[in-house]
């Protein structure tokens, strides 16, 4: 406002000779830059989960418990947890499945609506555990439908993860310190989250795997150890590491195009390894912020 005074001082606004009709134009032009200027500052809310993969695959190099989210108590608290996330009314939920495969998830997410699913993947998939437990089933399907969602939205983009090479490359280094720290901290995760997992309520579980604590130790392990694998002219250990940076801001910026100008407020349910540079990455994002799963359970 200090700015407008000072352009109406230069071209002497209050000179008889200005005519009224141009005044009432700046006027409305100011007005107008104003209004814009406030409407693209404002931020779309984008509600974090990170989880552990519900039907434990035993993909990831830690191993853990598997915890069952197919009792009447667990499943209670999913519809609970699926209500707060109905209060906060995401325009779009996106979840970790193949981009590439996005056909198959909407068919999927289409005998879910008209409740045909489980029904479906007992017969089709009578052996896996995977599309009857997994989080995107059990979590994203069931709030995408409370909120009336025609579609949901997979972001996953794989890269390599060599994690045997980087192994390798520690071994021919003689970087037998490292090697423990690593398998340290391999060790002290999977007695963290099985101890976690102990609590014997999802939302409970899901809360602490959301702490700003355990991201930052997740995304430390990288940085501090992974990073540094292997002899001077040997960059395993960045490519590695840099490999999980790009999977993530390939996943990134899938959500990036795929919200639209309308859509004020998204959810992005991922492992909590993911949800880790996701947090990162919209702290330097001009055009959303985060809002954590704690807020939402704690807003009345």
């Amino acid at each position: 406002m200090h700015l407008f005074l000072k352009f109406f001082e230069n071209i002497n606004l209050f000179k008889p000779k200005m005519d009224l009709k141009f005044i009432l134009y700046l006027l409305l032009l100011c007005f107008s830059m104003g209004v814009k200027g406030q409407k693209n500052n404002s931020k779309k809310e984008v509600l974090l989960i990170g989880t552990f993969h519900f039907n434990n695959p035993g993909a990831d190099v830690a191993k853990t418990n598997k915890f069952n989210v197919l009792n009447k108590k667990t499943q209670a608290e999913l519809d609970s947890l699926s209500a707060h996330i109905g209060k906060f009314s995401p325009d779009k939920i996106f979840v970790e499945w193949d981009f590439d495969d996005s056909k198959k998830l909407d068919s999927l997410y289409n005998l879910y609506i008209t409740d045909k699913y489980f029904d479906y993947v007992n017969i089709k998939y009578p052996k896996s555990s995977f599309y009857k437990e997994n989080e995107i089933f059990q979590l994203g399907f069931r709030a995408a439908k409370l909120n009336n969602h025609k579609n949901i939205y997979g972001i996953d983009v794989k890269t390599a993860f060599d994690f045997d090479s980087l192994l390798n490359s520690i071994e021919i280094a003689k970087q037998s310190e490292l090697k423990g720290k690593i398998f340290k901290r391999i060790s002290d995760f999977e007695e963290n989250d099985n101890l976690i997992k102990k609590e014997d309520n999802l939302i409970k579980i899901l809360l602490k795997y959301n702490d700003q604590k355990i991201r930052n130790l997740d995304l430390g392990t990288y940085i501090s150890l992974f990073n540094a694998a292997g002899l001077k002219n040997d960059f395993t250990g960045p490519e590695l590491t840099s490999n999980w940076y790009k999977r993530n801001l390939l996943m990134y910026s899938l959500v990036q195009k795929i919200t639209e100008e309308k859509d004020q407020k998204i959810m992005i349910l991922l492992g909590s390894s993911h949800i880790s540079l996701f947090k990162h990455f919209l702290d330097l994002d001009e055009n959303f912020k985060s809002i954590e799963l704690e807020e939402i359970i704690l807003k009345k």
